[in-house]
């Protein structure tokens, strides 16, 4: 039986990974976390009887406590609910789907008390990875790619030694305004940058993917994943989403992994510790595709990519600030208080206003978080 708690577990990949728990029959939940949704959450610790629930909101956590008393459930709230549940005895595998850089403090949590991460939370690594890839090399864990990009690569280097590869290609599917330039981004609402063409995905992720921010961190999260220069990094624009990444090796060869977008695959191989099980769903009709295209990412247009490399080129505090700024910049966006383009202003002003701190402490990771989100309210 593989035991594992949920960071995040009423969101996107959260509601997917307790998809693949209900199909299989060795994997429990004896941990599940939300930030305020509680009526799914409830409704999660009925389906799944969790032993521990933690609630980000601390009113929301008292309320759920409230709802769930005929249950033997216990509830905790706040970072130290979170921390409790990351670190809590009996699990083997912390799946860590909670949005934004609240996600640190657990992930180091979780490593801390030995537990596998199966990690869908970017902006650890992005901003932290400096600490947790060696804290995990300390402690003997491992950090299981949820990404479906990731995962793509993680699935093409199962045998594979690391020293062997030549360039991680990671595809991209353009997002929803794939072709479009500038000026014809002028006027696009929030409801335009929702429709993303082929993946189901949260609302914050959907817009990183119409910003090419999204590829940006997935960049910046592969060079600390797979070991890897960030010169070994090439992002090519895929439309169909079949191929997932790709690595191409020092003999020239080049292996992709390919399937249909469905999320629950790199999950539940993440779960499995890359191990293959049966999972239902579409297959894949190559003579129904007829093609599979590439092309360049337009990187003046869609300025999100450049500007997460050009963060992760500077290091140190560098991409916290872009990602924090990314972050908050999305958040307006979508409360309709700016416009799409800028985004990308709020991410540029930001990095371009900023003291680098070499090698920054978790500490000095989220008071840079605050720093930004002050400097962006006080501005827009």
């Amino acid at each position: 039986m593989i035991k594992i708690a949920i960071l995040g577990s009423t969101g996107s990949i959260g509601t997917q990974t307790l998809d693949i728990v209900r199909k299989n029959k060795d994997l429990q939940v004896l941990g599940l976390a939300a930030g305020r949704n509680i009526s799914m959450l409830e409704e999660q610790i009925r389906e799944f009887s969790p032993r521990l629930a933690a609630v980000g909101d601390e009113e929301k956590a008292a309320e759920l406590r409230e709802r769930v008393k005929d249950t033997d459930c216990k509830v905790v709230g706040g970072m130290d609910g979170l921390l409790e549940l990351a670190a809590m005895e009996g699990t083997q595998i912390l799946v860590t789907a909670i949005v934004g850089m609240i996600g640190i403090r657990p992930t180091i949590e979780g490593i801390k008390a030995g537990k596998d991460i199966a990690l869908a939370n970017k902006e650890t690594l992005v901003t932290a990875g400096h600490i947790i890839m060696p804290l995990a090399e300390q402690y003997g864990v491992r950090i299981l790619p949820v990404d479906s990009e990731h995962s793509a690569i993680f699935q093409a280097l199962n045998g594979e030694e690391h020293k062997t590869i030549d360039k991680l290609l990671i595809t991209a599917s353009g997002g929803p305004f794939r072709g479009r330039k500038t000026e014809d981004l002028r006027d696009i609402q929030v409801e335009d940058a929702l429709k993303h063409p082929n993946w189901a995905m949260g609302q914050k992720i959907t817009i990183d993917s119409a910003t090419l921010v999204n590829k940006g961190l997935e960049v910046m999260e592969a060079k600390w994943l797979f070991g890897v220069d960030l010169d070994q990094i090439q992002v090519v624009v895929q439309p169909q989403s079949v191929i997932h990444s790709m690595i191409r090796f020092t003999d020239g060869s080049v292996m992709a992994q390919l399937g249909t977008p469905d999320m629950r695959l790199p999950i539940q191989y993440a779960l499995y510790g890359g191990t293959r099980r049966y999972l239902d769903g579409e297959r894949l009709d190559f003579a129904k595709l007829g093609s599979i295209t590439f092309e360049n990412p337009d990187m003046e247009t869609f300025k999100g990519l450049p500007l997460a490399m050009k963060a992760s080129r500077t290091g140190g505090s560098m991409p916290t600030v872009f990602n924090a700024a990314n972050e908050k910049a999305v958040a307006l966006f979508l409360q309709k208080k700016i416009a799409f383009l800028d985004i990308y202003r709020i991410i540029e002003d930001a990095m371009e206003s900023h003291k680098v701190i070499p090698a920054p402490t978790v500490e000095e990771i989220l008071n840079i978080e605050q720093e930004i989100y002050n400097r962006i309210e006080s501005r827009w």
